[in-house]
């Protein structure tokens, strides 16, 4: 089964690696979706896989049986869907907010959107004179 995991890990960082260098926001929002869904089947591996073998240790036992999956790495899987959750939300409001004000989600559009250093140095200067 790690096989397979790995060849999907692979396809994922592929398509991650795709859209995070296209010019289009929204694509490297769903790239970095991709990339958190990657991490977190390397995750998932890294603890083995097993069928019906929990990582329980049965009573009267002082450690777990022989050929189980290890709990730790699932636990951090759950801690990183949160944080790439979060990390997505924060992506999208940020975005949105971006397109609001620029009206483009095309990366090239929105630095030439940006003022230049010398129209910058001027509205402070507008502003240190209200």
């Amino acid at each position: 089964m790690e096989p397979i995991i790995a060849v999907l890990v692979g396809v994922l960082m592929a398509a991650t690696v795709y859209l995070m260098l296209s010019r289009n926001f929204v694509r490297f929002i769903f790239g970095l979706a991709l990339l958190s869904h990657a991490a977190n089947l390397v995750l998932f591996a890294s603890g083995g896989m097993t069928r019906a073998r929990p990582p329980l240790i049965a009573p009267g036992a002082s450690q777990p049986l022989p050929d189980i999956s290890n709990a730790v790495p699932q636990a951090l899987m759950l801690t990183a869907i949160v944080i790439s959750f979060s990390l997505l939300t924060f992506t999208l409001v940020l975005a949105f907010r971006t397109y609001q004000e620029l009206e483009t989600v095309d990366t090239d559009r929105m630095r030439a959107a940006e003022p230049s250093s010398v129209d910058a140095g001027a509205d402070a200067g507008q502003r240190a004179g209200d």
